[in-house]
């Protein structure tokens, strides 16, 4: 099972992100606002009752990163977020004379760009680190579905633990401020309302996108 090759819709639009994908993106970024905000917050000096909703919101988006590890799998073309080492050296040449010469060189890209690709691999990376050190931490906290058990980790590794959600949690505001500040980009608008209607125009398509590294059936 895979998902087949985006295609023309009435000749006019080009189908970029699916409704699954377009939900998944916007339930996470719903999650991780709220983990963020109930796990800063209080450290600013902000008191409320934090601990059950930032475990239910990670509990959320342990469900959603598992979903998407299902459909980049299985439906998904994997190939799409790749990156060779042939791919990579182009791109870093093609921008270092970009920044030399002070002038686009007006590229045309694959459905995703190389900064795209390795941006989705480091979020990736602070994202599992977050969800595998979180449960470990769950463990010591109350819920309907299990009692506590302080004597899971030894302090030790707790602390580690600790050390790595926090890093995590960090680099997650970093992050985030970089993806909304490239989302607003005028010439990645057409990125950014894809991700809310699913589509972008078939002269955005050819302008940008280049058919032999995203093909697209008409």
């Amino acid at each position: 099972m895979s998902e087949p090759a985006a295609r023309y819709d009435a000749g006019t639009r080009v189908v970029r992100h699916r409704l699954a994908d377009r939900l998944y993106h916007w339930l996470m970024a719903a999650a991780m606002l709220v983990l963020l905000g109930t796990g800063f917050l209080p450290i600013l000096g902000l008191r409320f009752a934090w601990v059950d909703a930032h475990w239910i919101a990670g509990v959320i988006l342990i469900a959603l990163v598992l979903f998407h590890i299902f459909r980049a799998l299985f439906v998904l073309r994997f190939a799409d977020m790749w990156v060779g080492w042939r791919e990579f050296w182009q791109s870093f040449a093609a921008t270092t004379r970009e920044v030399i010469s002070g002038r686009s060189a007006g590229r045309r890209l694959g459905k995703y760009s190389v900064g795209q690709k390795m941006f989705h691999h480091a979020v990736a990376v602070v994202v599992l680190t977050a969800c595998v050190t979180g449960v470990i931490m769950m463990v010591g906290v109350d819920s309907p579905f299990w009692e506590r058990n302080p004597l899971f980790i030894t302090e030790k590794t707790r602390g580690v633990v600790f050390l790595l959600h926090g890093l995590a949690g960090l680099c997650s505001i970093t992050m985030i401020m970089v993806h909304v500040y490239f989302a607003i980009r005028p010439e990645k608008r057409y990125m950014t309302s894809s991700m809310i209607g699913g589509w972008i125009s078939r002269s955005e398509y050819e302008s940008h996108h280049d058919p032999k590294l995203w093909s697209v059936e008409k």
